[in-house]
């Protein structure tokens, strides 16, 4: 119950008085996050937690609890499995030399992939 010398709907000093056990019940503190995210990606988090009853703040803030807790990220970051592609301007004539034979032996062996064999991984590994 609210103190009955505050306005509706208001808290005073930030917090509540329970009349029965005649104490005051601090209300916790909040301070504001601003956050860009792409918006598709803000769209599909809310659908998600909307279907498990979650307010986005109340995600945003399970987030930073469990950083604190874990005291870092609370999931496991890491590269991708696949190996980076290497920069022709790194090569020396030799690097790229081996490199340019590593390929034609992947076409000798029948190792190659049409463009649309392609597309397809790529948009099911990386969304593009």
């Amino acid at each position: 119950m609210i103190r009955k010398d505050c306005e509706p709907l208001a808290i005073c000093n930030q917090a509540k008085y329970n009349e029965e056990k005649k104490e005051a019940i601090s209300m916790a503190r909040t301070a504001n996050v601003f956050a860009r995210v792409e918006p598709e990606v803000k769209e599909q988090a809310e659908q998600v937690l909307d279907r498990l009853g979650i307010p986005m703040s109340n995600a945003v803030g399970m987030f930073l609890r469990q950083i604190v807790l874990q005291r870092g990220i609370p999931f496991e970051i890491k590269l991708p499995a696949y190996e980076e592609p290497v920069a022709y301007g790194s090569l020396t004539k030799e690097q790229f030399n081996a490199e340019i034979e590593k390929g034609m032996e992947d076409i000798r062996a029948g190792r190659v992939y049409s463009a649309d064999e392609v597309e397809a991984e790529m948009k099911q590994k990386f969304g593009i």
